[in-house]
């Protein structure tokens, strides 16, 4: 249904999805770069989970959904991915100081994924123009000032040496597939659930609540929402002696 609302809003089938095309649900435009922003949202949402408890039972539910679907995005490849991951891995290797030393291609994720489109649901006009890589979702003021300040300091950081080429875009059907294996939805939708999860990792990371409680709680202050308590089960048996 969902993917129907896409074909309808972009009217004719193409072989590539147009950045900035609508998709059919109000406010969500089609991405530039789908893969390469999911891949980096689930590397790094496994990276921080792994700083959790091993009983943690949210790191366990979270950790297995999001290596399902790292693995369901990684396996769909573009045309011609395995001769730019060739190319791209010898820049990653030849600027350890941007990237990091023993980088990995498959996991570097770089903003000019994102410059050659911007969502202009995202970005509030001040009388400028502004070049910056586009924002999932609705945004505050405040968080858009954060980001121009984020996107300003890792161009700084890059420098001008660094040419990066983008990885090739999806085709359609590539991206219907992943949409299909997934089954949430949209893959722009599946994009803001997966950055709202690893947003939320940092908050339970840094509030411990795997941790017990500083103040525990009375003894019986939870067993009136205990299951079955206060109605009978569905399936007692007859009272026989009647």
């Amino acid at each position: 249904m969902k993917s129907s609302a896409r074909l309808l809003a972009t009217v004719k089938s193409e072989r590539f999805l147009t950045p900035g095309n609508p998709t059919g649900l109000t406010g969500l435009l089609t991405h530039p770069a789908p893969r390469t922003q999911l891949l980096y949202y689930y590397s790094s949402t496994l990276q921080k989970l792994s700083k959790f408890p091993e009983h943690s039972v949210y790191r366990k539910s979270t950790e297995a959904i999001t290596k399902q679907r790292y693995d369901i995005v990684a396996a769909i490849k573009p045309k011609g991915y395995e001769e730019w991951a060739q190319r791209a891995q010898k820049l990653v290797d030849k600027h350890p100081e941007v990237f990091g030393k023993d980088a990995d291609v498959r996991n570097v994720f770089v903003p000019a994924q994102l410059t050659e489109y911007k969502n202009p649901l995202d970005i509030e006009w001040d009388g400028r123009n502004l070049d910056l890589p586009s924002m999932e979702g609705t945004r505050m003021p405040e968080e858009k000032r954060r980001h121009r300040k984020y996107i300003d300091r890792v161009a700084t950081s890059q420098g001008d040496d660094v040419d990066w080429e983008n990885e090739p875009p999806l085709e359609a059907e590539q991206i219907a597939e992943i949409e299909n294996k997934i089954g949430a939805g949209l893959i722009e939708e599946v994009i803001e659930v997966a950055e709202g999860e690893n947003k939320l990792v940092d908050t339970i990371l840094e509030s411990r609540s795997w941790e017990e409680l500083e103040e525990k709680p009375p003894q019986g202050q939870w067993d009136y929402f205990t299951r079955d308590q206060h109605t009978p089960g569905t399936q007692e048996p007859p009272n026989d002696k009647n």
